[in-house]
């Protein structure tokens, strides 16, 4: 028990003695939590004291700059008023001075407003005196005037425009000729001469009988059906085929070398080969006026004009191969329209068709180039490709720069050295001959042949010739051509006086 009591006696003793040193301790915290907070508090009154003596003298210098910016700007609107009001005196001054310039104006245009009825009124009396001086009225004198000076001013005019039109053609035919020669250097054409006979050759001379058969008969059905001649002579192995239709020759030379590869020579047989080459031929044809519109490029274009184009390949015209002169005008139209800026396509179209009649000249009346265009009329070509074709040969007036390029181009063609080609004496004989014709006849100055023979132009004496006789005197020239000379196609007379009265040789 003792120890037990002796045991809480120790414990609580233990516990007043740990809560004693534990008041001890709190005791020191506090005091010394006090003087922490007052030490803080010592330093905090310091810091605020600091604080607001530097913002004491940050407002002071802040003051200071505010005035000195505030003076700055009073002494700035200051200087803007002076200048202001300096402004202001001179406007005042200014405005002052226009015044009274206004008012001088005033007065000067007052003086020259006097000064100008003064000179009107002069001015009357002076055209009054002029008028009694020279007895004519102001309006009068003003119409005499202008009468000279517009006399005065188209002779001027004339000589201007004469010199002009000088220098103009002067510079065409440079230009013209120079465009020309371009178009013939850059233009590259085979072109071939045609005769009116083709030679077939024969692989012996005992082919000849057979040719002729009996009697005849073969050669006979031969002519008969292919509306030739069979010339068969002493020419060692060759027989001759002549006829003025190349069409119509060509089928025969066909045929006949065909006859003579297949060696059955008898009327059926001939009949039947014939046949054969015609439409061989016809291909040929077509072939022929596809190619040419594939060279020159020429597109939609109706298929009988096509079969046409092809056609001219058997035909000629002085020896030219037609359709080879054809090709050549026509890339010559379009280098001539590249020269001048003009539509390439439209040129060649109408150089390829400038000949088209003469597929056909020989089965219709009239000159080829008139017949072309009623044929390219009748497929609906335009107006321009009619009326170059119509015109290359003045049957017509020219109405395009077109027309005028085919004409060129045809010339060219035509005059080209080799692409025609007829015996010198003959052509001379019969340019002569014309000429001799038309001047035999009563009332003709002079004659001449023009066109390579084509044209006879004959100048008639205006005093022994009337307009009446002209057409009478023109229809006798053509006959007696036609019952004196022989030529290819036909003959234009052209009679000249104060009209031109054309017929024809046919």
């Amino acid at each position: 028990m003792s120890a037990f009591v002796a045991a809480v006696i120790g414990l609580l003793g233990g516990i007043y003695f740990h809560k004693t040193a534990l008041d001890r301790k709190e005791e020191g915290a506090v005091a010394k939590a006090e003087k922490l907070l007052k030490d803080a508090a010592d330093k905090a009154e310091q810091s605020r004291k600091e604080l607001m003596a530097e913002a004491r003298d940050e407002i002071h210098r802040l003051r200071q700059e505010v005035d000195k910016e505030t003076k700055e700007r009073r002494n700035e609107l200051q200087r803007a008023e002076r200048k202001l009001e300096q402004k202001e005196e001179n406007l005042d001054r200014k405005i002052e001075n226009a015044a009274k310039l206004e008012e001088e104006l005033k007065l000067k245009l007052e003086e020259v407003k006097h000064r100008i009825d003064a000179l009107s009124e002069r001015e009357g009396d002076l055209v009054k005196r002029l008028e009694e001086i020279a007895q004519l009225s102001r309006e009068e004198a003003k119409n005499v005037l202008l009468a000279e000076v517009e006399e005065e001013a188209n002779h001027i005019i004339g000589l201007r425009l004469k010199e002009m039109e000088e220098k103009a053609k002067r510079d065409a035919d440079r230009k013209a000729q120079e465009i020309i020669a371009v178009a013939i250097q850059r233009c590259s054409v085979d072109f071939t001469s045609e005769i009116a006979v083709s030679v077939v050759h024969i692989p012996s001379d005992e082919m000849k009988g057979r040719i002729i058969g009996r009697e005849g008969r073969n050669i006979r059905t031969f002519e008969t059906l292919t509306g030739v001649d069979l010339i068969v002579d002493d020419t060692p192995e060759a027989v001759t085929v002549s006829c003025f239709d190349p069409i119509r020759r060509e089928v025969a030379r066909l045929s006949l070398e065909r006859l003579i590869q297949d060696g059955r020579i008898h009327p059926a047989r001939i009949e039947e080969i014939i046949e054969k080459a015609q439409r061989d031929v016809d291909t040929q044809v077509l072939e022929a006026g596809e190619e040419a519109l594939l060279e020159t490029g020429i597109k939609h274009i109706h298929p009988e004009l096509a079969k046409l184009i092809g056609q001219l390949r058997f035909r000629a015209s002085y020896g030219q191969n037609a359709l080879h002169h054809s090709l050549e005008v026509a890339h010559l139209c379009g280098l001539f329209a590249s020269e001048l800026g003009l539509d390439e396509s439209i040129a060649k179209r109408a150089g390829l068709l400038h000949d088209i009649g003469k597929a056909v000249d020989h089965k219709v009346e009239g000159p080829h180039a008139v017949i072309g265009a009623d044929i390219a009329k009748r497929y609906n070509e335009s107006t321009e490709i009619i009326n170059a074709i119509a015109s290359h040969h003045e049957d017509e007036e020219p109405q395009t720069l077109y027309a005028l390029l085919v004409a060129a181009a045809d010339a060219a063609s035509a005059s080209r050295p080799g692409a025609r080609r007829e015996s010198l004496d003959a052509y001379i004989k019969r340019l002569e001959k014309l000429e001799e014709i038309a001047k035999s006849f009563e009332g003709v100055n002079k004659a001449y042949a023009i066109q390579a023979g084509r044209e006879v132009r004959v100048a008639v004496s205006p005093e022994t010739t009337d307009d009446g006789c002209m057409q009478k005197l023109a229809y006798d020239i053509a006959r007696k051509i036609e019952a004196e000379m022989k030529y290819p196609g036909q003959i234009r007379v052209t009679l000249i006086r104060e009209t031109r009265v054309v017929d024809y040789a046919k």
